[in-house]
């Protein structure tokens, strides 16, 4: 059977394909939820593409905010031009996207001077010595933060 497309495409739009024959549906549906929650009317659509091949890739499809090169004297958009961007492959990446890697992929595209609180890469500063990540007054280790513990406190084995 063959897809027919009936409507027209809203911009922007993240196409999220992933791999049937992994089972990366549940994958795709969590970022597809996370990015929607984020930026809520600010994405037209997102879609998930079911595919083989062991493949994970995000891409954005958008209209460029414009800015003072675009837009002529009567504020008329000089290049209005879909541009489709690849996003995240995990092929190419080596894995996949952290959530907020992501969020901060598609808000580079869509909405360049958004803030997006705490998961941004501009927000609360974290200073990083030796191995250690500072916020406020507390200090933690990398070492210690990787390290989970069983009920009776010993480190878990299959964590470290």
């Amino acid at each position: 059977m063959t897809a027919i497309q009936a409507n027209q495409v809203v911009l922007p739009r993240i196409a999220i394909t992933y791999c049937i024959q992994c089972r990366w549906m549940l994958r795709a549906a969590y970022f597809a939820q996370e990015l929607l929650s984020t930026f809520e009317t600010a994405i037209g659509e997102v879609a998930l593409i079911p595919a083989t091949g062991g493949l994970f890739t995000v891409e954005l499809a958008y209209v460029p905010a414009p800015n003072d090169d675009s837009v002529d004297d009567k504020n008329i958009l000089l290049d209005p031009e879909v541009r489709k961007v690849l996003l995240w492959d995990r092929k190419a990446e080596g894995g996949f996207p952290e959530t907020k890697v992501l969020k901060q992929r598609v808000r580079d595209h869509i909405q360049p001077g958004r803030d997006l609180g705490h998961s941004d890469k501009h927000g609360k500063k974290k200073v990083k010595e030796a191995g250690s990540y500072i916020k406020g007054e507390d200090a933690v280790t990398s070492e210690t933060a990787l390290v989970r513990t069983n009920a009776d406190g010993t480190p878990c084995e299959d964590c470290s």
